[in-house]
């Protein structure tokens, strides 16, 4: 977020190292770093967390809005998965089956989820809701991604991750997420090392008083609190980006660091088909119970695989011969290697899933933290706004006052993230370019 510009004027010769301790001569690179992405980057901070903000609670109003698709009352008997889902193919007739979500409870529907071709992308399917105890169709509707996300929930994730626009769009999502964790460490560092008379000044914003030591202690103190589950929305956020996020899933296949599928392979070829509810009752004996979702078997196995993303996590899944009814294979969500567990779990608290409401209430309180310190940042631009032109940012040539020993590290460490993230290192060269104009221009006095 942006900070208060250096009142310190340019010199005609750049400040020379000295033997100072690494901080002092640190500093003055630092903080022209945070200025020049609070600036440029602040807007796009913004955006990702006002959807963000938005996308939070969508599972409870995908609940209301789709209560009739959703939910039906309990009743005495439930219809076999098999006539619920030759209801569902009569009200799709010619679609390809893809898999099937039976209720978890009496008064929730069946999902029976078919592909969908003519949807965007591989990521969609198009799902039959069914009553289980009558087969009645209460709606069809498509839906997106492994939690099965409804067409409110999937516009405002779209909004999120892409602004509607697609892969351009998904541009800005990116640069908030590689730039997120630089300006929180350069803030939370330059916070850590500010002078001040007490701690209490630390971890508390002024209450009183006006002006921009009071709106400094504000960014500071919220940036304080908020600095670890900033770092974590940008780590997490980043394995969804358009670039990036090909270097880490292609980091994580080299360390296999991937979550691992259930084998679907066969002893020997299928003959006949026992149907969902034997493949149902054979991963139930075997505690593969509660919400589950029952993949058609293709050339292989059923698959059948727990969905149930709250804590505790259970996703354990089997294959059962189609021909048999027998298990065959089964995988257990506590033999995952430790950093795929990690993956899920981290991508499924981005999401607000891990725990539920109080998931759900950090992240709004996250989302709300970095819209403020953006609000915040900005208006200490403007406290301390040059009468003309753009603004001074913190004084220029503070690179050469850091020591070797520091700046060498700095330039490698620069180098390995352009790398890893190209969109962060495009844009650091960006700022330069800005720069070295503004000098151009001061020096010039044009």
């Amino acid at each position: 977020m942006p900070v208060e510009e250096s009142t310190v004027r340019e010199t005609a010769e750049p400040p020379q190292r000295s033997d100072e301790p690494w901080w002092p001569a640190l500093r003055p690179l630092v903080r022209r770093l945070h200025f020049y992405a609070g600036v440029f980057v602040g807007p796009f901070l913004l955006v990702a967390a006002l959807t963000g903000l938005l996308y939070i609670f969508t599972p409870q109003l995908e609940q209301a809005v789709y209560d009739h698709e959703l939910h039906v009352p309990p009743g005495p008997t439930t219809q076999s998965l098999a006539a619920q889902v030759d209801a569902a193919r009569d009200a799709l007739p010619g679609a390809e089956l893809n898999a099937v979500r039976p209720a978890p409870t009496p008064t929730d529907t069946t999902q029976v989820i078919f592909n969908a071709p003519d949807a965007p992308s591989d990521s969609y399917r198009r799902t039959v809701f069914v009553d289980p105890h009558t087969s009645e169709v209460r709606g069809v509707l498509d839906t997106y991604g492994s939690s099965q996300a409804l067409p409110v929930r999937t516009w405002i994730d779209e909004l999120h991750r892409s602004l509607h626009v697609g892969d351009v769009g998904r541009i800005y999502s990116e640069l908030a997420a590689s730039w997120l964790w630089v300006i929180a460490l350069g803030g939370l560092l330059m916070w850590l090392r500010r002078k001040r008379n007490n701690a209490r000044s630390l971890v508390a914003p002024r209450l009183r008083g006006e002006g921009r030591r009071r709106v400094l202690s504000w960014h500071g103190s919220v940036g304080l609190w908020a600095c670890a589950g900033l770092l974590f929305l940008s780590a997490t956020g980043l394995t969804w980006s358009l670039f990036a996020g090909e270097n880490v899933s292609q980091l994580r296949s080299a360390l296999s660091w991937e979550a691992p599928g259930v084998s679907t392979d066969l002893p020997r070829p299928a003959t006949g088909d026992v149907g969902f509810d034997r493949v149902h009752a054979a991963a139930i004996e075997r505690g593969v119970a509660g919400p589950v979702e029952i993949t058609a078997p293709g050339d292989g196995a059923y698959t059948v695989t727990q969905t149930e993303r709250h804590w505790p996590t259970q996703l354990d899944s089997v294959a059962v011969d189609p021909g048999t009814g027998q298990v065959v294979s089964e995988l257990r969500f506590a033999d995952f290697p430790l950093m795929a567990k990690l993956a899920r779990w981290g991508v499924d608290a981005h999401m607000g899933l891990l725990f539920g409401l109080p998931n759900q209430l950090v992240l709004a309180a996250l989302a709300v933290g970095l819209i403020s310190m953006v609000a915040l940042g900005y208006r200490m631009w403007w406290l301390r706004r040059p009468t003309r032109g753009f603004g001074s940012p913190p004084e220029r040539g503070a690179w050469r006052r850091v020591p070797g020993r520091v700046l060498a590290p700095i330039i490698l460490a620069a180098a390995f993230i352009a790398y890893a993230l190209p969109l962060l290192g495009a844009s650091l060269l960006l700022f330069l370019v800005v720069d070295v104009a503004l000098g151009a221009r001061r020096t010039t006095g044009v």
